[in-house]
């Protein structure tokens, strides 16, 4: 502990270089070696060797993509437009590549992972092989019915107040075996 005191009171006044010419270093009465840059308190000069100082490297600014509001990228496209107030947005119900065995109607829960909550001003709709399933609604989960035996590409899009589509999920693809 001792060490480490010492350490930070010779980092304090080798920081403060031009302004402390002369160090002085003195002993306490429990043994602590102390530095101080006030003759009047005792001790003796210490002589330190000239620092070595190494500027430090500027980096230039990296130059942004241009921002483009509103565009949605194609089914094939990794979504990630410049809008995104949420640090997630993505399907996390059914995983991609899972076997569901859908009930006899062919019904199927949608759950998505919104994070932050979903804004009062947004709203989410859900793209079944690339066609709206439904209206845009203000909700994290949604229900498909009269899902056939087979499989299925499906993504969740963002809207904003206007309805346009500022961000998609990645698809996640699923596989409905569905007895008849």
């Amino acid at each position: 502990m001792g060490k480490a005191i010492v350490l930070c009171l010779l980092g304090l006044i080798l920081a403060q270089g031009a302004l402390a010419t002369t160090i002085y270093r003195t002993t306490d009465a429990q043994g602590n070696v102390i530095f101080t840059d006030d003759p009047n308190r005792g001790g003796e000069p210490v002589e330190l060797a000239p620092l070595t100082v190494i500027p430090s490297r500027v980096e230039e600014p990296r130059a942004e993509p241009p921002r483009v509001e509103g565009v949605a990228p194609r089914m094939d496209e990794a979504p990630g437009q410049p809008f995104m107030p949420y640090d997630t947005f993505r399907i996390r119900s059914p995983e991609h590549g899972a076997d569901l065995p859908a009930s006899h109607a062919g019904n199927l829960q949608v759950e998505l992972a919104i994070e932050p909550e979903l804004r009062p001003d947004h709203s989410v709709r859900l793209l079944v092989d690339g066609r709206v399933s439904q209206t845009p609604m203000h909700t994290r989960a949604f229900m498909l019915n009269d899902l056939d035996r087979g499989e299925y590409v499906l993504q969740a899009e963002l809207l904003d107040a206007q309805g346009q589509i500022r961000h998609r999920s990645p698809p996640v693809t699923f596989h409905v075996q569905r007895g008849y």
